[in-house]
């Protein structure tokens, strides 16, 4: 029996009825014979893997009165009929019709009685072809450990034989109500000291990365760090220092920096990756740096058209892994983030390349200012029941239309992923398009994600708040002509 981490719980509260803490990936297969039968190899290999992977079969187990972080344990009524599933689309099967399979499947919670996942295999697709859509709880896993369960489900070769013999899912050591409250009311106990030990390693942390001397040089170091939290310039010090800033004002408002529905929108396209490296290597700067220039400029135009463009930048907080692939436990979050600037006022596509680069450069740097690790400290002490009934009632009083205190405006994620082609059961893997989370107060979410010569953009959206999903999907790929034809690229 393992407890969640304290970043692992916190997408269990920030759940309301309108906000889900669960990510899906959508893989799209060719099939490799008339008769192959898609949901019955899919329910074969989740048969063989259940017993291999806790995010499988573990389910949650609360501590009463919410007092602590909750456990996984083994769930003793396994019903894998009820987590695998299998639907059609009616005809013609085309993507907008599979994208509005996706946003309702999506809009929906899962059962926090069961294991937290259910994949869905999806036939009558437009090209004979056919599609998995996975969906699990981010406090199951995150995308490093999403990487690792994909690998134990498909295969390198499409005549690879691998071993479906079902392992049994061993039961854990009955665990009393009594003793789950004797180990809360133990950790209460210590949660003060927790909580001072928490803020020295942030402030011993802030110093060590800053380069803080003993004496003589503290006065000099601190003003600096306070002229670059208030975005005051140092003359001092280098223009470049004065681009590491703390995010410490609200994000200017947007269309979907609001309170959010439980409906969703999605839609999706495949890029050439052969395109965005011509373009990386034709404007020097990274192929993350060219996705990020696409978003903005795709982003800006939108706002235009609905005459909604701020006269600020926008932000995008950036996921970042901290994996290392070392890890004795793969499934658990080690995940946190940067914010950048979008130089969404910026109308030369070119210039926005360089500022997109200079922007993520510094996010770095302010990344830098914290470790990882200390933030993902702070959220062991977090009290359950206080950031549940937090969540809860911030949705009810819809404080994303009443105060804008977010930092960032849209989640912007580019995944790389495999450039060996993968197969399941001798179906091969054509497109893998992420599907994430959006929350109230931040309504759009777009995540790339690469595989073979492909980059797989995946967009979601409340609903309500963008409407015209796809056309803002469309303006990525203007975006992607109009950078091409600056820059004299011809697309692959």
């Amino acid at each position: 029996m393992r407890q969640l981490s304290g970043l692992d719980a916190t997408f269990l509260h920030l759940e309301t009825s309108t906000t889900f803490g669960h990510v899906s990936g959508l893989s799209l297969y060719s099939r490799p014979s008339p008769e192959f039968d898609p949901y019955e190899v899919v329910y074969r290999r989740f048969e063989a893997v259940a017993g291999r992977a806790d995010p499988l079969h573990k389910k949650l187990r609360d501590v009463p009165f919410g007092l602590d972080h909750p456990y996984w344990v083994s769930d003793d009524d396994f019903d894998l009929d009820y987590h695998v599933r299998h639907l059609g689309l009616a005809p013609p099967g085309d993507d907008r019709q599979l994208a509005d399979q996706v946003a309702r499947i999506f809009g929906r919670p899962l059962d926090r009685s069961r294991p937290l996942w259910e994949v869905y295999v999806i036939e009558g697709l437009q090209n004979g072809g056919w599609a998995l859509m996975t969906k699990f709880h981010h406090s199951t896993i995150d995308g490093g450990a999403g990487v690792v369960l994909l690998n134990m489900l498909t295969d390198a070769t499409p005549d690879a034989q691998p071993d479906l013999t079902p392992v049994p899912i061993v039961p854990d050591e009955p665990v009393t109500d009594a003793e789950l409250l004797q180990r809360a009311v133990a950790k209460l106990a210590s949660n003060p000291v927790k909580a001072l030990r928490f803020q020295l390693r942030v402030a011993q942390g802030v110093l060590d990365s800053l380069g803080f001397d003993p004496a003589s040089t503290i006065t000099r170091r601190a003003r600096a760090t306070l002229r670059a939290v208030t975005r005051r310039p140092d003359p001092e010090q280098p223009q470049a220092e004065d681009r590491v800033r703390l995010p410490l004002t609200p994000a200017p408002p947007t269309p979907w920096n609001k309170t959010i529905t439980a409906h969703r929108r999605f839609a999706m396209r495949s890029a050439s990756l052969e395109t965005l490296k011509a373009l990386k290597n034709a404007s020097g700067g990274t192929v993350n740096d060219v996705v990020m220039a696409i978003c903005t400029g795709a982003l800006r135009n939108y706002l235009i058209q609905h005459d909604a463009l701020p006269d600020r930048p926008l932000r995008a907080m950036v996921p970042v892994s901290l994996r290392t692939g070392e890890e004795e436990v793969p499934w658990t979050n080690m995940v946190s983030g940067i914010i950048a600037d979008l130089p969404t006022t910026t109308a030369d596509p070119i210039e926005r390349i360089a500022q997109c680069h200079e922007a993520m450069e510094a996010a770095k740097r302010q990344f830098d200012l914290l470790p990882a690790d200390t933030i993902a400290e702070g959220t062991q002490t977090t009290s359950p029941i206080l950031a549940t009934a937090a969540a809860r009632l911030a949705s009810r009083l819809r404080w994303a239309d009443r105060a804008n205190l977010l930092p960032n405006n849209v989640v912007i994620s580019n995944v790389p992923g495999p450039r060996q082609p993968m197969y399941l059961s001798g179906a091969r893997l054509e497109n893998y398009i992420p599907v994430s989370i959006v929350t109230d107060g931040m309504g759009l979410n777009i995540t790339v994600h690469s595989y073979l010569d492909r980059l797989d953009f995946g967009l979601i959206a409340c609903r309500e708040l963008v409407p015209d999903l796809w056309d803002l999907l469309d303006l990525h790929f203007d975006e992607m002509k109009t950078l091409c034809e600056a820059y004299g690229v011809k697309p692959a």
